[in-house]
């Protein structure tokens, strides 16, 4: 059986303690990673925290907020130049699964034709003294949002937005045939579910991977994410050219009711200037 080259790409901007900690949770990971290509946006610092070894793409950010898309795009590309069969996308607040890479790996054998492969994800609880790695498997609660099929297994998703960017894989073929992640979203929200959208519509299926699990590091959020406001609303609008329906229904949904956007049909629009602070949560 021929070896499947694997690579792990990482978009970064700043959150550089998350960075390490999910670095070091490489070491556990059985087998590991082929390559790590990290695609550093605006961040200069990263090539000074990277492991040897480790790739560092250039990203620039834009006047629109960072471009998430380009970013990730940016990292596929210089990972199949690389040699890649298999390209694993991990968020930067995400620290591997012992066997993450494996199950992905299986996965992407077992899998007829091309396809999207998400694994669980567990959100952590606040811990100021980081993760024992030794121990995240202990810590395994995956998010009750996305299914989280026993280890070995391997679950069909017939809605595809349910797609999450936090923790994928995908082949390099089927990355090819998807044509990559929209660049025409910049900043926070969308662009996942536009490329998993892509996805359904080409006939590439949504398949959970069970065993494949990442952990979410704790940082504050709000919900909805009334910081990232701007950035959804536009991403909302060039999501509803594209394919004629609102994405992020829920985030929209709490924006309406709180007073934040106005929608009236194909139109949306920020309504009021966001005051509230950002709470704590995982």
């Amino acid at each position: 059986m021929r070896p499947v080259h694997t690579s792990v790409i990482t978009v970064v901007h700043g959150r550089h303690d998350h960075f390490t900690r999910q670095q070091a949770g490489f070491s556990t990971c059985r087998p590991a990673p082929d390559d790590r290509c990290v695609v550093a946006i605006d961040d200069p610092v990263i090539r000074t925290v990277a492991a040897p070894g480790v790739h560092v793409v250039e990203c620039a950010s834009t006047s629109a907020g960072l471009p998430l898309a380009r970013g990730r795009n940016q990292g596929a590309h210089e990972a199949i130049r690389r040699g890649a069969d298999l390209l694993i996308f991990l968020d930067v607040d995400c620290i591997p699964g012992p066997a993450l890479i494996d199950r992905y790996v299986d996965a992407h054998r077992r899998v007829d034709g091309d396809a999207l492969l998400c694994g669980p994800v567990t959100y952590l609880p606040h811990a100021p003294d980081g993760y024992p790695l030794d121990g995240l498997e202990s810590l395994t609660d995956p998010h009750p949002a996305r299914p989280a099929p026993p280890p070995g297994v391997l679950q069909t998703e017939s809605n595809h937005d349910l797609f999450w960017s936090l923790s994928f894989a995908v082949s390099a073929a089927a990355w090819r045939r998807l044509g990559g992640f929209c660049e025409t979203y910049a900043g926070y929200g969308g662009e996942d579910t536009d490329f998993a959208t892509v996805a359904a519509a080409k006939g590439v299926p949504l398949v959970w991977v069970g065993g494949a699990h990442a952990y979410h590091q704790h940082h504050p959020i709000s919900d909805p994410p009334v910081e990232h406001l701007g950035a959804i609303v536009a991403n909302a609008r060039v999501f509803r050219r594209r394919w004629g329906r609102w994405p992020m229904t829920g985030w929209l949904d709490a924006f309406e009711r709180d007073g934040l956007i106005i929608r009236d049909g194909d139109r949306i629009a920020v309504a009021a200037p966001v005051t509230r602070s950002v709470s704590t949560g995982a």
